[in-house]
């Protein structure tokens, strides 16, 4: 995937917040749905299968209510299937953090991390994400990406 120029999404999304691990719930219900729908065949002009977890619409920072959407990058916005949104991401810098082990548990752990460094991440707060490919499939020994936007 090309940060640097921005990309495309379709996918699905709900509103959540971190507040009294609501997100947890809200985010399992949208992953199932992702899965039961199976939305990696359904989505048009996909430039790869890589699905992205994407954090966006803050309301403040990481406390507030945000939008996570789970899509997949795509070459086009024209056919947006029924039920399904699509969105444009722009170019931004990033910090970029490894999660490893077992999944979901070791993208929470360092979701707690990022959240502790705050005060030096300098985030922008436009969107963040997380790329789940191919080692995001290893059981205790996935990896997934996560890239957090900054100013």
């Amino acid at each position: 995937m090309v940060l640097n120029q921005g990309f495309n999404v379709i996918g699905i999304a709900a509103e959540t917040t971190n507040r009294n691990n609501q997100a947890m719930h809200d985010l399992m219900v949208l992953w199932d749905r992702f899965h039961k729908e199976n939305l990696l065949d359904r989505i048009p002009n996909q430039l790869n299968s890589d699905i992205l977890s994407i954090y966006t619409d803050y309301e403040s920072n990481y406390t507030g209510k945000y939008t996570c959407i789970l899509g997949l990058v795509v070459s086009s916005l024209d056919e947006i299937p029924e039920g399904m949104i699509g969105r444009s991401f722009e170019a931004q810098p990033f910090t970029t953090f490894l999660a490893q082990g077992e999944l979901p548990a070791a993208v929470v752990e360092r979701w707690q991390e990022i959240w502790s460094l705050e005060n030096e991440l300098n985030r922008s707060y436009l969107y963040d994400f997380e790329v789940y490919g191919d080692r995001a499939r290893n059981g205790d020994q996935s990896e997934v990406d996560i890239y957090i936007g900054t100013k």
